[in-house]
């Protein structure tokens, strides 16, 4: 990662010259601490997964913070919630001090709770998700973006299979009262076969003998710790019978290749999952590029009970975009044609604010040509290959 420049940089910087504290969230290995040190490299550390560190906190909190000379980041703070009191009170005490304390955590929903308890309007919060294509082309859909896999993608399934085991052990555990981790484990594992499906939990509960709402708890964890994307359906009214259910899509497609036991490209080529594995792919591209500047998370997926279905709305500019992500090399007309539809049942409605884009995203060919890259393959439709639909994603739209 020596060379890889985070997006996240300007957001960051931006945050502590507006607030004492900044706090970092994100999957566990996803580059917090990295691109902490990064920007701030005369900061302190401290790892609060440290037992060392964690116990001279906790027998003398107010002498453990007297001792540190800020700027300091403290890193895994999930571990020691308390901690955001006696930060607050350091912040109140020199509120014209700003950047003075960066923290890291990897329990999004268990942060948030605390950071607005006792943080609020003290702390700047930005989320990290593993690497981007905007940042690397290492980025790949069997790899994922996580910055150790990128690093030595050989080992790819020895690190997935180390990574999964700490984090059922450290953060499953932390945030839940889960106590029997093979059958979270199975879970994950059955919900990769789902990735990208709508989601239903009866669906879930039964292969593994629970309960709807133990697995709806389950994907609440998931969700909390950066696991997975939940994108939902479309909320507004087209005239038709929409579905309600969202979308379920792993944020690393790397782990979902390993949870779903593919391990090299011959072997992604022809599993049944490719599609989806692309789908999600370019929805976790979507949200990168809206986090990455600072932007709030925001997704759609469009399907009615007729079964007319376009992969994603998102906001652009003044209006939505929509995208349709196929994994072929080969894009067709026909592949738009859910599109096509929506498109024209969209201008019908005059309440509904205006499409700005349509696009068909695709997988590049290993020869790609110009016309290959980007051209119009319907009446307001591009198709753009994935690199390139990542360098509109991360443009300013108009």
């Amino acid at each position: 990662m020596e060379n890889t420049f985070r997006l996240l940089t300007k957001e960051v910087k931006s945050a502590a010259r507006a607030f004492g504290a900044v706090v970092v969230t994100g999957p566990r290995r996803s580059g917090k601490t990295w691109l902490l040190r990064q920007i701030f490299p005369k900061a302190r550390y401290f790892l609060f997964e440290d037992p060392d560190v964690v116990s001279r906190f906790r027998a003398d909190p107010q002498g453990f913070l007297d001792a540190i000379k800020p700027p300091a980041i403290l890193d895994e703070i999930q571990n020691v919630p308390e901690v955001f009191n006696y930060i607050r009170s350091r912040i109140d005490a020199t509120p014209d001090k700003k950047g003075q304390w960066l923290l890291t955590g990897s329990q999004e929903s268990a942060l948030m709770q605390n950071v607005s308890e006792s943080m609020a309007g003290r702390a700047g919060i930005l989320h990290l998700l593993p690497l981007s294509l905007a940042e690397t082309t290492k980025v790949k859909l069997l790899t994922g973006g996580y910055p150790e896999v990128l690093a030595r993608p050989r080992d790819a399934a020895r690190w997935f299979a180390s990574y999964t085991q700490t984090y059922l052990e450290r953060d499953v555990r932390a945030i839940s009262t889960v106590q029997d981790l093979p059958t979270f484990r199975r879970f994950m594992a059955l919900l990769a076969t789902r990735h990208g499906a709508i989601l239903n939990l009866s669906d879930l509960a039964t292969p593994l003998g629970m309960s709807v709402p133990s697995i709806s708890r389950w994907i609440d964890i998931l969700e909390a710790t950066g696991m997975i994307i939940r994108v939902l359906p479309f909320y507004e009214n087209l005239g038709k019978r929409l579905i309600k259910s969202p979308k379920i899509y792993w944020v690393d497609s790397g782990l979902a290749c390993y949870l779903l036991g593919i391990q090299t490209e011959a072997e992604l080529a022809r599993s049944p999952f490719l599609g989806a594995i692309f789908e999600g792919a370019v929805a976790a591209e979507i949200i990168k590029s809206q986090i990455n500047r600072g932007q709030r998370r925001e997704l759609y997926y469009f399907r009615d009970q007729q079964g007319l279905e376009v992969d994603f709305i998102l906001p652009r500019g003044t209006g939505y975009a929509l995208l349709e992500a196929k994994a072929s090399s080969s894009p067709t007309p026909a592949m738009v044609k859910p599109m096509t539809q929506l498109i024209e049942a969209w201008s019908r409605k005059e309440h509904l604010r205006p499409l700005t884009d349509a696009l068909l995203v695709y997988r590049a060919p290993k020869a790609k040509t110009q016309a290959q890259q980007s051209s119009a393959i319907a009446p307001n439709i591009r198709a753009l290959d994935f690199a390139r639909a990542v360098e509109w994603l991360n443009q300013k739209a108009h």
